[in-house]
């Protein structure tokens, strides 16, 4: 476990911006000189030769938010490779994400398998002098300074040459592999707690989900009379409540032409890629953007509109909510959201958004996908004919009220457990921080029993897998 370690005896200033001082024996030097840097590309979609029954791993940017790669999502096939001449990463390389408003954008992850990659991607495969497993701690310690190095309006990017410069700090390749052992010691410990309260998190948002599926498919008096729904997925309902087709009752994807005013505006609105909406509709994270630099290019949405994602796996992970609580006016995201605006004379935006996550909503529309592997979503036209059950107004606010009461517990511990996730995330980012820049000295630290680890054991240090896709803004491949 985590002790106290003094620092090392001597420092010197160091000549990375992200990394105020540095051990006197340390050195520097750009990446680009002590690894090979690159990124890849994407082979047509249109060419099924090159996808179907592929075997050569290739990679989208969405990957390098789990942290370590142990296996490919997507594969292509050996034509491919060689047609669009994709170098062949080797284990142990590094994946840097060059694109994306969200998390993607400047994180790295570490290769335990051969890969190839995409364009939205910068690989690097350390030379001699560099560990890949330290130079990935490095990149997570210096992943700010990198993230802000992107360059471009709306969208800032970065691309092989921005990373390529990035300034390495090298310690003696033993003192390398000793920070590591520790690092990735303390990262199983932390994976544990992870793993842990995601579980907790599961297991409460099932118990939380039956309620729901429940109340808005049932109401709340199991007394009250039924008829047979003439819906496929539901066989009865109150007799009382009226069928129809989500078309009937929401506005599909508004446009953006309503808050014209915004457009050439220097006004701060509220920007959302996947990862700042849960999987139970909260919003996190929130981010500001100026409403000139969005404009184009992203998902518009107002307040109490309800998204919902549209790509695999956030779709079936019930990704979206309503945006009852969004911080401004209007706001923009990743175009993988679907909008859907409520026509309030006949439903409740919030029962809305409770009708889209059920969980035969999601298997259906599942079954429903169309596109390649990694790149499915589901259609539009399956959204807006799905067929629903409908209360009236005032029987669709008592269930919303009840609901509120019935669930609030869940809530309450959902939030605490995503809470101490946070927590216990910054105090590693802190940690990896001072032991990659020599704060602390760790060449002292010897392994006990408890401080066995494994790849698999460090999975859970990646994000929840429903946070981002694969197809991250800016991967160059349509929507």
């Amino acid at each position: 476990m985590t002790v106290a370690y003094l620092a090392y005896s001597d420092y010197r200033a160091s000549d990375a911006a992200w990394a105020e001082r540095i051990p006197s024996h340390w050195r520097t030097a750009r990446l680009r000189y002590v690894a090979h840097v690159g990124n890849g590309t994407t082979p047509s979609r249109d060419r099924s030769d090159y996808w179907s029954n592929g075997t050569v791993p290739w990679l989208a940017s969405g990957q390098v938010n789990d942290y370590i790669v142990r296996q490919a999502r997507q594969f292509i096939t050996p034509m491919a490779q060689k047609d669009a001449s994709l170098r062949l990463l080797p284990a142990g390389s590094v994946i840097v994400g060059l694109y994306g408003q969200g998390k993607t954008r400047g994180t790295a992850a570490y290769l335990c398998v051969e890969a190839t990659i995409n364009q939205a991607l910068a690989g690097i495969t350390p030379g001699e002098e560099l560990d890949g497993r330290y130079l990935h701690y490095m990149l997570i310690a210096g992943r700010d300074y990198l993230r802000n190095e992107g360059r471009g309006g709306g969208q800032p990017n970065l691309n092989c040459a921005i990373v390529g410069s990035f300034l390495t700090l090298l310690p003696p390749r033993p003192e390398q592999d000793q920070i590591v052992a520790y690092l990735r010691a303390q990262d199983a410990h932390i994976a544990r707690f992870i793993q842990a309260k995601r579980d907790l998190i599961k297991l409460l948002t099932e118990q939380k989900q039956t309620i729901i599926e429940g109340a808005v498919t049932q109401g709340l008096d199991a007394a009250t009379e039924k008829r047979d729904s003439d819906i496929d997925w539901l066989i009865q309902i109150p007799a009382h409540w009226k069928t129809c087709k989500l078309k009937h009752v929401a506005m599909f994807n508004p446009s953006r032409s309503e808050s014209t005013a915004f457009r050439l505006s220097d006004v701060s609105v509220s920007f959302l890629p996947m990862e700042c909406i849960t999987t139970d509709g909260k919003l996190q994270r929130v981010e500001n953007r100026k409403a000139s630099e969005v404009w184009e290019g992203y998902t518009y949405f107002r307040r109490n509109d309800v998204v919902m994602a549209k790509i695999t796996p956030c779709f079936e992970n019930g990704k979206g909510g309503l945006l009852d609580t969004l911080p401004t006016e209007i706001g923009f995201g990743t175009t993988e959201f679907i909008v859907l605006r409520a026509a309030e004379r006949r439903i409740r935006p919030a029962f809305l958004a409770k009708l889209l996550s059920l969980k035969t909503f999601r298997v259906l529309g599942a079954d429903a996908m169309t596109g390649a592997a990694g790149q499915q979503r589901v259609p539009l036209g399956f959204v807006k004919n799905f067929e629903i059950a409908l209360p009236p107004l005032d029987e669709q606010d008592l269930i919303l009220d009840a609901l509120q009461t019935a669930t609030a517990e869940q809530d309450v511990a959902i939030e605490r457990l995503r809470s101490e996730i946070a927590l216990i995330r910054e105090y590693r980012d802190r940690l990896i921080a001072d032991v990659v820049t020599g704060q602390v000295d760790v060449r002292g630290w010897q392994p006990g029993p408890e401080d066995a680890v494994s790849d698999d054991d460090l999975a859970a240090l990646g994000e929840d897998e429903d946070a981002v896709s694969d197809a991250e803004e800016g991967d160059g491949e349509e929507n």
